[in-house]
């Protein structure tokens, strides 16, 4: 038995040890990642209202994966418009920030996936038997993240399944942030609201009989952790930190710990394509 722990243990060693040896010598010689996050999008990211604790499934796998790299995270509070800017003028050295991982941002970032999303629709649960499917929204006013994809995805949704079927499109309203979209979606401004299908479940437990979700996700996306393109070294430590933690279980406990097992990946995707 003893000699079975002491195996384990440096098999651990070495593992760590090697996806350590592939980060660059910046951040190895600072004994940090500085990582571009805004806490505004439970169960994701957000603050503890008692503690002002970071807390979601994006700060457990970030810092995991620095652990398992043996460095350690300074978060910088970034608004999402500023992620990118930041991250290519050197201000950070990553996004791990609930980006989802699109053909338009690979022209200047390179993704780590590590999870699948998509755009859904939702409303208030006063008003659930008026909208009971997604087509139902034709021609209403929908609120959703200016800052997203969302608006986009939702504009081409409509042109699909508005639109062509001779119905009314969408009213699409771009608001600051997925919390004004509900602010909105509450004093009746707009008849409803898109967000991300995986944090619809924490808001439904958050506000328990205020919301109901309509129909499926109507979009697949990944959700990568973004990297500058000439950032490969510390891409690729990542790409392998997180291939240890799958290996290990620790990347399906926490995702299991944050009731998002339904999201996870089967491997290791590179701007959406499976890593060779």
């Amino acid at each position: 038995m003893k000699k079975h722990f002491a195996m384990l243990a440096v098999a651990c060693i070495a593992a760590t040890s090697v996806s350590a040896a592939g980060l660059p010598e910046r951040i190895k010689s600072a004994g940090k990642v500085v990582v571009a996050n805004q806490p505004n999008y439970p169960p994701m990211e957000y603050k503890d209202p008692a503690t002002n604790t970071l807390m979601g499934v994006d700060i457990d796998l970030g810092l995991a994966l620095a652990k398992q790299l043996g460095t350690t995270v300074e978060w910088a509070d970034i608004g999402f418009e500023q992620m990118i800017s930041s991250l290519t003028t050197g201000r950070v050295d990553l996004i791990h920030s609930g980006m989802s991982d699109l053909p338009k941002r690979r022209d200047t970032l390179d993704f780590v996936d590590y999870m699948k999303s998509g755009a859904q629709f939702y409303t208030t649960a006063a008003r659930k038997d008026e909208f009971k499917k997604p087509t139902d929204f034709c021609g209403k006013t929908i609120g959703m993240s200016r800052r997203t994809s969302f608006p986009d995805e939702t504009a081409k949704w409509s042109a699909t399944n508005c639109e062509a079927a001779g119905l009314p499109a969408v009213k699409v309203v771009g608001t600051e942030g997925s919390a004004d979209a509900r602010a909105q979606l509450k004093q009746g401004r707009v008849d409803g609201a898109v967000q991300g299908s995986e944090t619809l479940p924490y808001l439904l437990t958050l506000e328990k009989d205020t919301y109901t979700v309509v129909g499926e996700p109507f979009t697949a996306v990944y959700q990568g952790i973004g990297f500058a393109k000439k950032d490969t070294e510390l891409r690729d430590a990542y790409a392998a930190a997180l291939k240890a933690l799958m290996a290990s279980g620790e990347y399906k406990k926490i995702f299991a710990e944050h009731g998002l097992e339904g999201t996870m990946l089967d491997g290791i995707y590179i701007n959406g394509e499976a890593a060779k």
